[in-house]
This record gives structure tokens, sequence and C-alpha cells, in this order.
């Protein structure tokens, strides 16, 4: 690990080979079962940039989802700054091929981008750098979003921030520096603003507690004389890189807080961590149960902490061993307010309630906060454990002969602590073929250019098996409804799709209980009230397990269908 490039071109190597065995299902043609309808829905945002792109469309809002009112795709995580630059990937080998891509390039490329960021800027042992880095990148969290949220995983430009605002501490180079933090600021915007919101807490946070350890009277070795001339270098750079970030997104961001379809905070309940999920372990970690990580957390996308107890033991342990380095006390005060802030407004123990309120309650209600999943904080410290990490390792492998008992006690504990979270294959199942009504092209006969073709039921959260059959129909025709973010009620405010129109509902209740309700007059009057809302000019009923009871419906809502290409068609 001595030899410079050869050492960095090794551990890319080594992340990109984790993060194909952590994607192998995909790689081998599966669909990512425990993300739900996510993977459907991001080939959808991939596909739809593509095309919009490729046909020189605004690439900020479309009707293809949501017919005839239409999604602002800024409002949505379509991560512009990578669908874009991936548009020709996407048209040539399909949005599969880029979701697959991403995710491989966001594990090792984040994790990649971090092992620069402490090899070259917080220590100097890039074996230590490495250990960091791996945890950064493939830290049980990350993981578990690798299931759905692209937006989580691809995080290489949060360590490239990192290492311009060390610049502006060291440099001070306030107009150099600060416009290219200003610009990587700008880039993450188009990749995860939810993404820089925690990276922004958690380096406000690491720059108190490094500026505490370096300036605090007895404590700090440059003593509080010293805090106004380090702290105005970087007030400039960061007001500098304001100005450019600004400068840069202001438009897109006034068109998603705006601009058509746009929405005011997401409503979502409470959603903090429970204090046993902190020393549990992750569903698809080597020492994993899912089962227990089951029950500590909301889906498998979300099991955002789930650290181990060892690892938790060791982090602490870190802090009071290396107390004296102000990174450590940056490193441990980040990812302690990482771990309170994700707890939640009130503190759970096991599933039960303590009646415990949490710090979040201070910042759920802030502008942008209240939209943020405050178990995701826990994001910021994997970043923080990370660190702490690298910085330990490096110090115990630069001492003398004599530290041989520290060194060997140190390796042992990082192996009781790491191999638990060593990460498993993301689970993959197969996905049911598209039928040929859509990729034959067959559905031209049905839907004249401008009107839509609504599935039984449209497509939901539930549900977005449609979006996948849009895709391979070339994006030919727009759909009703669908799953995004959209505004809901006078209140504008963010929900997963629209307020559904009483057909939608009918069907979707057909769809999840099997059950035909009473449809008479009243139902088949509506029914021709939302067809004619939506602008359709046909239904389509697709392969179900409940494909009987759903065709009864639409018999007894619309009369006869007729079969074709795998399809029953309703034209209307």
């Amino acid at each position: 690990m001595r030899h410079g490039w050869r050492a960095d071109a090794a551990f890319a190597l080594g992340c990109l080979a984790l993060a194909g065995y952590v994607l192998s299902g995909l790689w081998s043609g599966g669909y990512l079962v425990d993300g739900g309808q996510d993977q459907n829905q991001w080939e959808w945002f991939f596909a739809v940039t593509a095309r919009n792109v490729a046909g020189g469309d605004f690439p900020l809002f479309t009707t293809l989802q949501n017919h005839p009112l239409g999604v602002n795709l800024m409002a949505n995580t379509v991560m512009l700054g990578l669908s874009v630059p991936l548009t020709p990937l996407t048209l040539l080998l399909g949005p599969t091929a880029t979701w697959t891509v991403v995710l491989t390039l966001g594990l090792a490329g984040s994790a990649f981008a971090w092992y620069r960021l402490l090899s070259r800027h917080v220590i100097a042992s890039r074996a230590a750098a490495g250990v960091g880095a791996a945890f950064c990148g493939f830290a049980p969290p990350i993981v578990s979003h690798a299931n759905a949220h692209p937006n989580f995983v691809v995080l290489f430009v949060i360590p490239l921030i990192c290492a311009r605002v060390v610049a502006l501490h060291r440099r001070r180079r306030v107009l150099r520096d600060g416009t290219l933090l200003g610009l990587l600021a700008a880039y993450q915007v188009f990749l995860g603003e939810e993404a820089l919101l925690l990276a922004f807490v958690g380096l406000a946070v690491f720059c108190l507690g490094y500026g505490l350890a370096v300036f605090w009277p007895g404590y700090g070795p440059a003593g509080p004389q010293g805090a106004l001339p380090a702290l105005r270098p970087m007030l400039g750079g960061v007001c500098v890189a304001a100005l450019v970030c600004v400068a840069l997104t202001g438009a897109a961001l006034v068109y998603q807080f705006a601009g058509p379809q746009s929405y005011d905070g997401l409503i979502h309940g409470p959603a903090g961590n429970d204090v046993k999920a902190l020393v549990a372990h992750a569903g698809r970690s080597l020492a994993g149960d899912e089962a227990v990580a089951g029950s500590l957390s909301m889906n498998r996308t979300e099991q955002n902490a789930f650290f181990g107890w060892p690892l938790a033991v060791l982090a602490i342990g870190i802090v009071l061993w290396l107390r004296r380095k102000p990174v450590v006390v940056g490193a441990g005060l980040t990812a302690f307010t990482g771990v309170v802030l994700s707890l939640g407004p009130e503190i759970t123990f096991g599933g039960a309630e303590t009646g415990m309120a949490g710090p979040w309650g201070v910042l759920s209600g802030l502008p942008l906060f209240e939209s943020v999943l405050e178990s995701r904080f826990t994001l910021v410290t994997a970043a923080a454990v990370g660190v702490l990490l690298a910085v330990a390792a490096d110090h115990a492998l630069g001492l003398s002969w004599t530290g041989l008992p520290v060194r060997t006690l140190l390796c042992l504990a990082l192996a009781e602590a790491l191999i638990p979270v060593f990460p498993l294959p993301l689970a993959a199942g197969d996905r049911a073929p598209t039928p040929a009504f859509f990729t034959t092209g067959a559905w031209r006969a049905h839907v004249a250019p401008g009107r839509s073709l609504v599935p039984a039921p449209p497509p939901d959260a539930g549900d977005a098996t449609a979006l996948r059959w849009q895709i391979d129909a070339g994006l030919g025709f727009p759909m009703p409804e669908g799953y995004f973010v959209g505004p809901y009620g006078p209140g504008r405010q963010g929900v997963y799709g629209v307020a559904p129109r009483p057909t939608a509902t009918l069907l979707r209740e057909v769809r999840d209980t099997g059950r035909l309700p009473a449809i008479g007059e009243e139902e088949r009057r509506l029914a021709r009230e939302d067809l004619a809302f939506w602008q359709a000019d046909a239904v389509v009923l697709g392969p179900h397990e409940r494909q009987e009871a759903l065709r009864a419906a639409l018999t007894r809502l619309l009369g006869e269908g007729r079969q074709e290409g795998g399809v029953w068609v309703w034209d209307v």
C-alpha cells in the first residue's frame, strides 16, 4: 500500500468488485425485489429524461404520467446530474442498464471518493484510509438504500465538498476554493438535494467540533485568539459558494418549488430509528437477521441504522482514546448528532414508545427539514464513523514497535466490528415480461397522438408495473395518475401519486382484495367522467393474479372488452 497510484488503483478495483458482488443479482438480469416498485419508477425517470434530452424537450416537466396534469420532474429525484449525461447509455441499452450502472458506480465511486479525501487530506496511511472509506461506501444504511434509492448511494460529490472545505481552512484561497465548492454543491443539487442537506448539517457540526477542539481555551493547541483569523476565509468561501450555487441552480429550484405540479413539503409520519436498531445488524449484513431487522425498521430500503454493538463500542472507544485529535472530536460529535437526530420526535425502544421527546422536534418544522425522513441522519453517522476508523487505524500503524500490542488489539477490534456488517448480495428476482401489445406497437391502433392509455388500475406506489410497459412501448402514450411525488389538496402537500379518481379507487380495491363491489349506473357515470378527464382512448388490463375479478369489474363498467397481444382492451 506504499506505492502510490498502485494502491489507489487496487482500492478502486476492490470497491468495484465489492459493488458488483452486492449487486450480483441485478447484473444477472434480476429485479431488486426488496425495493418494491422503486426500480420501475427509477427506470422510468432515466427513460423519460433520455427522451426529453434526445427530443430537445423541456427536461423538468412531463405529462407521460399523471396525464393531463403532468409531473414536475425537478420536484422528484430524477438525478439529472446523471440521467442527462447517461442519456446515450439509456438510449442504446435501455434504462435497466443505466439503473445497474448508476448503482454499481455509485457504491464504488463513493467509497473511492472517501478514500481520496482521507488519504490526501486527513491521514497519511493509504491502508487506514481504505478501511475507513470502505465503510463509508458500503455501510449498512448505504447498502439498504441500494435496493431502491440511488440518490443515497451516489454520494461521491460529498467527499469532494468536504475536501473543498478542508482546502478553505488550510490554503485560504477564498475565491478559487469557494467557487469550486459552489460548483460541487450545484452539481449535488442535481444528484440529490436531501443528501446535500444532510451533508450540510454534518459538515456544520463537524466544523463546530473541530473548531472547539482547536481553539477552546486550555484544550485546543491554537487558543481562542486564532479562531477569528481561521473563521474569516471559511465564511468568505461559503458566501462565494452560495452565490455560485444559486446562480447555477436558482431557476431550476424556483421551478421545483413554484412551478406546475410543485408541492409544499412531503407528508410522512414519524420515521425515527428505534434505539435497538442502532446496535442490531441489517438484514443484508453477514450477521443480520431479516426478521429482527424488519421489526426495527420501516422497510428493507430504510434500514438506516444497524451498525451492530461491536462497532458502536469501537467508535466510542476511539473517541475516548484519541480525544486530543481535533478531527476525532469533530467526527465523534458528528456521529453522535446524527444518531440523536435520527431517533425522531419520540424515542422508541424495541418498538415501544418511551414517551421521551427527541431533539428532532426542534428541526422538523423548519423549511426543507419537514420533508426529510429523520432516520436517514444516520447516513451522516456512517460517514463520521468511517473517518474515526481511518484515523484510529492510521494512529495505530504509526506507532513504533512498542505499540505492537495496540496494533494487534485494533486489528482484532476492527475484525469484530466490521466482519458482522459485511454486506450480502441484495435480493433479486425475475420480472414478468411485458405483453406483446406494448412491445409490438399494437397499442398504436387504439390510442391517438396526445390521448392517454389507462392501465387497469392506473399505476401507483403499490404496483407500478405499467411504467415498464410504457417504457417498452417507447414512451409513446401518456398514462393517468402514477408513481411520483406531487401536490395533494388545497395545501399542496406532497404525496406519492395523486388523489385518486373514483374509478381508479374502485379498480385498486378489486386489485388489492379480489372482491367485486356493487357496480351500477352511478359507477358507470363516474367512469365516463374519469375517462373524459384522463383524455383516454383505451383501457388495458394486463396479466395479473386477480385478472378475472378486474375483468369482471371493467365489463360492468365499460362493456365487453377483447383480447389482443396478451392483454384485454376496451376502446373508450
